[in-house]
Formats: structure tokens, sequence, C-alpha cells
């Protein structure tokens, strides 16, 4: 499997990005991952612009598909949005960017636009990183799944 098939595996069951919001994993690596989303009625508010709770909750899913890739179990802790622009374009997207990623904590910037290039959002997300449930993976296991610690933190629940 690639990694976006590993994330999207591990991911499908975050119902609320995937099946309530529509988003969609695009591409996750090491301290970075895209996400994407193609607005629709259900994403507009009263004014009939996209409500700041979508950009807010792709910027938060993009940091869980790159702070989780190889890490133990990462949640975010605080989210600072700053709304830029109104989008322009019907398809949104989300990258996350590791900042500074340490022993407990995350840092991370995601960069929301539209397919127009609009500048919509900066968003920084800190998050924090649970005890880890497995050993540091080894290459004598075979393929490597950068989402096996999150895999097995729930077969623990």
């Amino acid at each position: 499997m690639t990694d976006v098939e590993y994330a999207r595996a591990f991911f499908e069951k975050d119902y609320y990005a995937s099946e309530a919001s529509g988003i969609v994993i695009e591409e996750a690596a090491p301290g970075q991952a895209l996400v994407s989303c193609v607005t629709e009625r259900r994403h507009k508010n009263a004014s009939g612009r996209v409500m700041g709770a979508v950009y807010t909750t792709m910027a938060d899913f993009a940091f869980a598909v790159a702070a989780n890739y190889g890490n133990p179990v990462t949640v975010s802790l605080n989210i600072q949005a700053s709304f830029l622009a109104p989008a322009r374009g019907r398809k949104l997207f989300a990258r996350a960017e590791k900042i500074r990623d340490g022993r407990g904590a995350a840092f991370y910037e995601v960069f929301v636009s539209d397919e127009l290039e609009t500048d919509i959002a900066r968003v920084q997300v800190t998050g924090y990183k649970m005890k880890p449930l497995l050993p540091p993976y080894t290459p004598e296991e075979g393929d490597y799944n950068p989402y096996r610690e999150q895999m097995a933190s729930l077969k623990a629940l």
C-alpha cells in the first residue's frame, strides 16, 4: 500500500471529516499532508459563503494526517486560525507542514486555499503526542505502515 492508502485506511473511521464534511486525503508524508474538499450547500453559512468551521476542520484533519505519520497517536491541543479571504473557487485544499516535532508536542502550520489559488486561511496547530503503544519500527517487520501505532490504539480501546 502507498502512504496515502495507509492514511485513508486509518482515517476512514474519522466520520466527521470524511463522511459529514466530505474531506479527502490527497497526500501523506512525514511532517506534511494535503487534504481537499469540494464545497456544497452543506458547507455554506447563512450569507452563502463557506463557513469558517469548514476551513478549521480541514486544517485539523490535515494536521492529524501529517502529525500521526510515523508517530505515536497525536491529537490537537490548540488551533489558532486567521481567515484571510473568502473562497472564490469550489475545491478547497489544506496543506499541513511541520514546524517543529518534539518528544511530547508537535507544531504545524496549515495553509488553506482553493483551486484558484486564493489564500483563504492560515492555521497554527499545536499537538500532543500520546504515550506510544508499540516499540519503534524495525525494517525486519516488513512493509512499513506509518499509521501502525494508530491502528494498535484502536485495538486497545
